[in-house]
């Protein structure tokens, strides 16, 4: 059973450590998103509104959330939409939890059926007032989405739950097809991005799943535009590499707003060529780089080759 919200635990944020108000910078061309709103748009807004539930499309300011929206899909969100660490980065807003609604997994589960999906993404925001991290509410949401459709393929994207190894294993256990957790950016910026994670934790993490068997695909994905350099980045895909991980995504960071950090580089298309490279020649199954892409998005075009190729391997090692 999950943990009841235990509210003194929850990190304080240090809001006079943010970056001053600046003029927002003018994106370059190849990054700007026509919008669109299509009729489907709506239905998916209406319904998950109707459902009292969070996608991370619109928690996060995804420039993707009308194309994805548009085509009936959405990365659901759960464990509320208020986040307790302050990632500055991030969209998602920082603020105490409203508590735990343990009725989220059901709703979800048939949000889905009324969606027709067939396949789904789940993540979270950090819970650190929780002493699982959330992790029993991601495992009994792949239990309600199983019993609704057994053959519905799932991806959880998770938060570092403080590196909790029990709490990591009980999403394991639940099945997900896909493990994912974003190291979100190299090494040398984890403080000034991330305050409250830490590089090697993330990285425990996927190599904690990657060992998990039956093992689910492992995915991860970060940054780029905050600083780094091409060095850091081909170092990174190393680090990542050493755990097992399969997938990695890899897109431009957009500053949300004028409180969050700044771009420090724009890539251009041609950039994210020679970053899918060197993630390929590093040894990944799959390297998905470009301006807009993102963890979640189009998920299952990334890992459904490799779903497929380990089923066959888990249905052979069942004979």
């Amino acid at each position: 059973m999950a943990q009841e919200a235990h509210s003194q635990i929850i990190p304080k944020i240090d809001i006079e450590q943010k970056p001053a108000k600046r003029p927002r910078r003018r994106l370059p061309d190849f990054i700007k998103v026509k919008a669109n709103f299509s009729p489907n748009y709506f239905r998916v807004k209406d319904i998950l509104a109707r459902n009292d539930l969070h996608s991370v499309c619109q928690e996060a300011s995804c420039p993707n959330i009308r194309e994805c929206f548009g085509e009936g899909t959405a990365t659901f969100m759960i464990l509320g939409a208020n986040c307790t660490r302050g990632c500055r980065f991030c969209d998602v807003k920082t603020a105490v939890p409203l508590g735990l609604d343990r009725e989220e997994p059901k709703r979800l589960a048939r949000t889905v059926g009324e969606l027709n999906l067939r396949q789904v993404v789940i993540t979270s925001v950090t819970r650190d007032d929780l002493r699982d991290g959330g992790a029993e509410i991601f495992a009994e949401t792949i239990r309600q989405l199983r019993l609704r459709d057994p053959e519905v393929k799932v991806e959880v994207l998770i938060p570092d739950m403080r590196g909790d190894e029990k709490s990591v294993a009980t999403v394991l256990e639940a099945g997900p097809d896909v493990f994912a957790h974003n190291v979100e950016t190299v090494a040398r910026l984890y403080r000034r991005v991330r305050p409250g994670a830490q590089l090697k934790r993330s990285l425990d993490i996927l190599r904690q799943g990657h060992e998990f068997h039956p093992r689910p695909v492992i995915k991860t994905g970060f940054m780029v535009g905050l600083g780094e350099t091409l060095e850091e980045i081909t170092e990174l895909f190393k680090q990542i590499r050493e755990t097992g991980t399969q997938i990695v995504t890899v897109g431009q960071y957009l500053s949300p707003s004028e409180d969050h950090l700044e771009e420090v580089k724009f890539y251009h298309p041609d950039e994210y060529k020679e970053i899918s490279r060197i993630g390929y020649e590093t040894g990944f199954e799959h390297v998905e780089a470009g301006p807009l892409v993102r963890s979640s998005y189009k998920a299952f075009s990334q890992s459904k080759s490799i779903i497929e190729k380990q089923e066959k391997g888990h249905d052979a090692e069942s004979r």
